[in-house]
């Protein structure tokens, strides 16, 4: 069966929304340091107004709302540090105050200190020593509530500080400290099993036997689903036994999981375990018009959603970008969605009419450099890249200054304009010759 990438995308997406389990799960409360990447489970109101009470933005005089039009010396009072509580102002007079004190009742504006005359603090001993004859300071006119931070201009306590389904990143977690929340109700994680397939596969860290790779799919398709919020359980490796395989499956038990999600043993080769082991269920081995990621497996198993994708890795990675990791955002709310981007394309490309291709590139600067070419184990040029490039349907070229849509699935370098450092590899994967 030929699916369209949209047509697939749209069936992920729905086998996980109606198949999974989640979202009827109880909200979990996790203390902040725990929060991070998190979906808020119900939206949470400040406890306290930010700032909490008025404060100095300077350090610098806090001055009496009577004597805001300078001219005359003000007699310096205790020194008013942060975490005190300071006594009322009188007219005349001027307390040094430090960046994020109380205002004292009565401060209606603080002057910076090096506006000051003289430009200088008085600790409370030199203002004991001199009681005979009071130290004076000399400020120039203000503005009422110059410099000063009144109390709830962020947040007043008791209004929204975030809404339900927000993602917690450091400024929300940021927020939420601030405002004295120990704790926060967060949406339970997705749980997936992850499980590669194949006799030619070995563990990464164990000898290396003739005929035999390592496993790069687990750790690849493993980061990725941690890095989009979910809850991961690696299943030992599996040869390319069908039977094997069939107690794999029926071994897991409703409630464990939200997805099983297995790498290779899908197309249309002799010795495809996935397929013979599914055999009459009802996974549908579908072919999408996608290069790399062509063949994919869905539909569930005993209930639970099962998902599959190719063997080779970059066709791995890419299947989780264009169709797992989009239906984890719409059912969870996390991650947050990959960044669309149009690019000018800094060298031509070919591409078959009738799938949509994926490049890897590195993007900069408003234009996208492709690294190596379309073909799916060049895992090499997969970790040169930062961005996707698409190409659609019905486009078999496109030449150097074309536009092109990129997404973005990793940071963008800081300069520009130094294309030319750009890592470069050849068809092959490997660097080309400057």
């Amino acid at each position: 069966m030929r699916r369209t990438v949209a047509e697939h995308r749209a069936a992920v997406a729905g086998l996980l929304r109606w198949s999974s389990g989640y979202g009827g799960g109880t909200a979990e409360t996790v203390p902040l340091r725990r929060a991070l990447g998190r979906a808020l489970a119900a939206d949470v109101t400040a406890p306290v107004s930010l700032p909490p009470f008025d404060n100095s933005q300077m350090d610098g005089y806090a001055v009496h709302g009577a004597d805001l039009g300078g001219g005359r010396a003000l007699t310096v009072v205790d020194p008013i540090p942060a975490g005190a509580v300071p006594a009322a102002l009188a007219e005349g007079t001027a307390a040094p105050i430090m960046t994020g004190a109380m205002l004292p009742a009565g401060g209606a504006a603080v002057v910076p200190i090096e506006q000051a005359v003289p430009p200088q603090f008085y600790s409370a001993a030199d203002l004991a020593r001199t009681a005979e004859a009071p130290v004076t300071v000399g400020l120039p006119a203000t503005e009422h509530g110059r410099f000063v931070r009144r109390a709830g201009s962020d947040i007043a306590a008791g209004e929204a500080a975030l809404v339900a389904g927000t993602i917690l990143g450091p400024a929300q977690l940021g927020l939420l400290a601030a405002c004295g929340v120990g704790t926060v109700p967060v949406r339970p994680r997705f749980r997936v099993l992850l499980l590669s397939t194949g006799d030619e596969v070995a563990e990464p860290g164990a000898p290396l036997a003739p005929g035999t790779i390592y496993d790069a799919n687990t750790t690849l398709l493993e980061a990725a689903l941690v890095e989009a919020g979910a809850d991961v359980e690696r299943h030992r490796l599996l040869g390319d036994d069908p039977a094997v395989l069939q107690r794999a499956f029926a071994a897991i038990t409703a409630g464990s999981t939200n997805l099983v999600l297995s790498t290779g043993g899908i197309s249309q080769g002799a010795y495809e375990v996935v397929k013979q082991a599914l055999a009459g269920s009802s996974v549908e081995f579908s072919s999408v018009a996608l290069q790399p990621g062509g063949p994919q497996a869905h539909g569930t198993i005993s209930g639970i959603p099962f998902l599959g994708f190719p063997g080779n890795p970059v066709s791995a990675i890419v299947s989780f970008e264009m169709f797992l990791r989009p239906a984890l955002q719409q059912l969870t709310g996390v991650p947050a969605p990959r960044p669309d981007l149009d690019a000018v394309l800094l060298e031509a490309l070919d591409s078959p009419a009738a799938k949509h291709q994926v490049r890897r590139g590195l993007f900069r600067g408003g234009k996208v450099t492709l690294v190596g070419g379309p073909d799916s184990h060049l895992l090499h040029a997969l970790a040169a890249s930062n961005c996707l490039v698409h190409v659609p349907v019905g486009v078999t070229a496109l030449q150097a200054g074309d536009t092109v849509t990129v997404t973005l699935i990793g940071p963008v370098p800081a300069d520009p304009f130094a294309v030319e450092d750009v890592l470069v590899l050849d068809d092959t994967g490997a660097r080309r010759p400057d």
